[in-house]
């Protein structure tokens, strides 16, 4: 398919500079893929749609401040963005890496702004407050992009809460008053350099309402990194190669998941991320790398999904059989990006269309800190 065919005109004014509050006050548009029909309702409506013995996983990540600031030997500014540590990792047992993730690295790979940021220069990371010694970060090479590849002596993550900030997407103009307004209420795992929007219109008091409900929560960790910020390039979608992405399925997950599949409830996936996460474990039981094209006639058996660690370059766009995900909790996504492509691989492309077309009509909010779509 050609990326163009993910093109949409949006009004800027529509593009939401501050989230709503209180969080599970912005809009939801219900997308029925039985019926074609689109429903306006609120997100606090949400518990409507959800049935006892279904269960609902979302991605836990937490957005880490990786914005830095840093100063040239010349003098001149430097600011760095970390986008991911720089690992190998490949696919590995749940059990082998701890739950907190991979062990810290002091390479990371980087997107910069300034001059003369050529391999073997070496700035100094500032540290708010003067706690200490700058942090020493060497260019080691250049990776395309504007990115660069750094290693930083100490290793980042022991200084990154003093030196660095969280970043915002850059169509967010407006300063945010509380940081903790980009972060899910349920994020605990530091890794991502962008939040998982979908998940920032539930409060505490909806998911005890969805507990007493009768569904079940759990969750998955994928830290996002550069495809947040880079629009599709490639002519042709099917020549977009995904960038890497660490995530990981517990087994207690993997059962809960499983379990509710066994026993007819429904998998409700909070956002783009935790659906990569649940598809890429769905590949992976199957004997698949989460890349693998897997053949149609391909069955799970009673299995689902396994428990897995490791990284994922799953790209899913049109043509993709789901095998984990029974429903999709959303926010509305960039033209030409790889999250749209996502959307419209679940619920068909036409209905998508339809639906953000119809969303702009109503002048709901778009992206971060917009309002959010429930695809059924």
């Amino acid at each position: 398919m050609k990326t163009s065919e993910f093109d949409y005109d949006l009004p800027p004014d529509l593009i939401a500079q501050t989230p709503a509050e209180p969080r599970d006050a912005s809009r939801l548009l219900v997308v029925n893929r039985q019926t074609n029909e689109l429903t306006h309702r609120h997100f606090r409506d949400l518990p409507e749609y959800l049935q006892p013995g279904d269960l609902m996983v979302a991605n836990d990540s937490r957005v880490i401040p990786a914005r830095l600031q840093g100063r040239k030997p010349t003098g001149g500014g430097v600011e760095i963005l970390l986008l991911r540590p720089a690992r190998v990792l490949g696919v590995q047992a749940a059990q082998s890496v701890a739950p907190e993730g991979p062990a810290p690295t002091s390479r990371w790979e980087c997107l910069v702004g300034g001059k003369g940021l050529r391999s073997g220069v070496r700035v100094d990371i500032l540290v708010r407050g003067n706690k200490g010694s700058p942090v020493g970060a060497t260019i080691l090479a250049e990776t395309g992009g504007g990115g660069r590849l750094i290693e930083f002596d100490p290793p980042i993550e022991q200084r990154l809460w003093d030196a660095g900030q969280v970043p915002l997407p850059p169509y967010i103009h407006q300063p945010l008053a509380d940081p903790e307004r980009y972060q899910t209420v349920y994020s605990r795992v530091d890794g991502s350099v962008a939040s998982s929007t979908a998940g920032l219109h539930f409060t505490p008091e909806m998911l005890v309402a969805i507990r007493e409900h009768g569904v079940r929560l759990a969750f998955v960790t994928l830290h996002i990194g550069l495809d947040t910020f880079c629009p599709v390039q490639a002519e042709s979608i099917e020549d977009h190669q995904i960038h890497r992405e660490w995530a990981q399925l517990s087994a207690e997950t993997s059962r809960a998941i499983n379990d509710t599949r066994l026993a007819g409830g429904r998998v409700f996936a909070v956002g783009t991320t935790a659906v990569r996460t649940l598809e890429s474990a769905a590949k992976i039981a199957l004997g698949y790398r989460p890349r693998d094209e897997v053949p149609a006639d391909a069955a799970c058996g009673w299995q689902s999904v396994s428990a897995f660690a490791g990284e994922t370059d799953l790209f899913i766009r049109p043509g993709h059989r789901f095998r984990a995900v029974d429903a999709m909790i959303t926010n509305f996504h960039l033209p030409r990006s790889t999250l749209l492509m996502l959307v419209s691989s679940f619920a068909g492309k036409s209905v998508i269309d339809r639906a953000y077309a119809a969303a702009i009509s109503e002048r709901y909010r778009f992206y971060s800190f917009g309002d959010a779509m429930l695809i059924l």
